[in-house]
């Protein structure tokens, strides 16, 4: 969020209000980014709590697909590894790039998995396709190649990419509160989202959403430190009271009453169960490494765009809009992927909804221990950790899209048409698309053909070509049957 921005969250605190001085101040460098120890907690069990969901949601989506054997994963495994790797992975990121980025199992690289990869092969061989990708983002970090990629991003476009991931969270918080949803196509209507479920608002559910973003917002305004917290525990409450009173027939993936019994052993059965080229011997030394490119370019730009996004957010950025150190972010970004498939919950990478706990006042990887640490707890506690309904916890994904947009929209010379253009594709074909992958690959692509168009080829960067031609082949294989 642009320092300029109006109504703040948090809301400054006193200098030195609630700080320590210690070795882990110094460590975390808190004090030196503006932040306190209760901001970091805070800011962890917000972003915990606002993703929580994927603990549930990853086995789900993994759980109902067949490898070619018809072999199914076992859901009590996927929780477990799922929780697992998120702990092990938002820990790392802390610890050792020391921001407040969480990641877990990554949504639409899961799908890629579950749908493209495994029924062509077995789940060990298309985790270990997984595992491939994670090894060669980590060799474009060591190479340097994907720190110049990111630094080559024109400052108006890292504005949009952030803006985009605003507008991209609010609206998956909007669906996943059922505020918004999909009509079906058997209505045979051009029009793709439709109010509730059925055109209007019904049930106790959407309401417990609609009293937490007003909530939230209402903090907001009056700069009520906590405020996204505040409102996710108080609508949690509210929905415990409401599900207990009115017998609501469905809140989604998790119904929000405390558990009858909220200790589950983890069963890390799925872990190590990889083979890392058996998925070449089933679909050919192409097709698979057109899987390996699939996996590895939606890894890639889903977490640039969403470390580009948060660090901005969070102002770890400098000037030019880069963040420095931040060859060893993406660094365990790239591990991440390797474990995810390693522990076959898919590919691990940044989680939009950093943003969370970023609104809360996280600056520093101490949030990301607290998130982690969480994530850690839910392996033995997994139906408490799942209690907390969508409903209370997706207001705060609506809250924090606006203040992204608010901070960011006016850092943008929309004067400059070559900027401007590109800029308005990719902040809404991050939404439109429901991918941040895809508004990234729009937005590079339109901005090299305008700035040739422009006769301003030779201020493209040369990385900017590189990787707009990937996309631009990326797209293109469809129409050169090459998926």
């Amino acid at each position: 969020m642009s320092s300029s921005a109006p109504a703040k969250v948090p809301a400054p605190e006193k200098p030195g209000a609630g700080r320590t001085y210690g070795a882990l101040d110094r460590f975390f460098r808190i004090s030196e980014r503006g932040s306190t120890l209760s901001r970091e907690v805070r800011g962890g069990l917000a972003t915990f709590f606002a993703m929580a969901y994927i603990i549930v949601l990853n086995p789900i989506i993994l759980g109902s697909a067949k490898d070619m054997y018809g072999h199914q994963l076992d859901n009590g495994q996927l929780v477990t590894a799922t929780a697992l790797t998120a702990a092990l992975t938002t820990l790392l990121m802390g610890v050792i790039g020391n921001v407040p980025i969480a990641l877990a199992a990554g949504l639409g690289v899961n799908s890629v998995v579950a749908l493209q990869l495994a029924p062509r092969m077995s789940w060990p061989d298309a985790m270990g396709m997984v595992v491939l990708a994670g090894f060669v983002v980590m060799l474009l970090v060591a190479t340097g190649l994907r720190e110049r990629v990111m630094n080559a991003v024109p400052y108006g476009l890292r504005k949009a990419i952030s803006i985009g991931i605003g507008l991209f969270i609010m609206l998956i918080g909007l669906v996943d509160a059922g505020f918004v949803s999909r009509i079906p196509d058997a209505a045979q209507t051009t029009v793709p989202l439709q109010l509730g479920g059925d055109g209007h608002l019904n049930g106790w559910p959407v309401l417990v959403f609609v009293l937490g973003v007003l909530l939230t917002l209402a903090l907001i305004v009056r700069k009520v430190s906590g405020a996204i917290l505040i409102s996710i525990v108080a609508m949690t409450v509210l929905a415990v009271v409401i599900n207990a009173v009115a017998k609501v027939p469905s809140w989604g993936l998790t119904t929000p009453k405390w558990p009858g019994n909220p200790v589950a052993s983890p069963d890390f059965g799925l872990i190590g169960q990889v083979s890392l080229f058996g998925g070449f011997g089933k679909v050919g030394m192409l097709t698979g490494v057109l899987f390996v490119f699939t996996v590895l370019l939606s890894c890639f730009f889903d977490a640039m765009g969403t470390i580009m996004g948060v660090s901005d957010e969070a102002k770890l950025t400098d000037g030019e809009g880069q963040m420095p150190g931040i060859n060893k972010v993406l660094f365990v970004d790239g591990l991440a992927v390797a474990a995810g498939g390693a522990s076959s919950s898919s590919a691990t990478t940044a989680f939009v909804e950093s943003t969370a706990g970023v609104g809360e006042g996280a600056r520093t990887g101490l949030a990301n221990v607290v998130t982690g640490g969480l994530f850690a707890v839910a392996l033995f506690l997994t139906p408490v950790a799942t209690m907390v309904p969508s409903q209370a916890a997706t207001p705060a994904l609506v809250a924090v899209g606006f203040l992204i947009l608010a901070g960011s929209v006016k850092e943008i010379d929309w004067a400059d048409y070559t900027i401007a253009v590109p800029a308005f594709v990719t902040m809404l074909m991050m939404p439109f698309t429901y991918s941040i992958t895809n508004g990234i690959g729009m937005g590079f692509v339109t901005f090299v053909v305008l700035r040739l168009a422009a006769g301003r080829g030779r201020e493209v960067p040369p990385a900017m070509y590189a990787v707009a031609a990937v996309f631009a082949f990326y797209y293109l294989m469809p129409a050169l049957g090459l998926t």
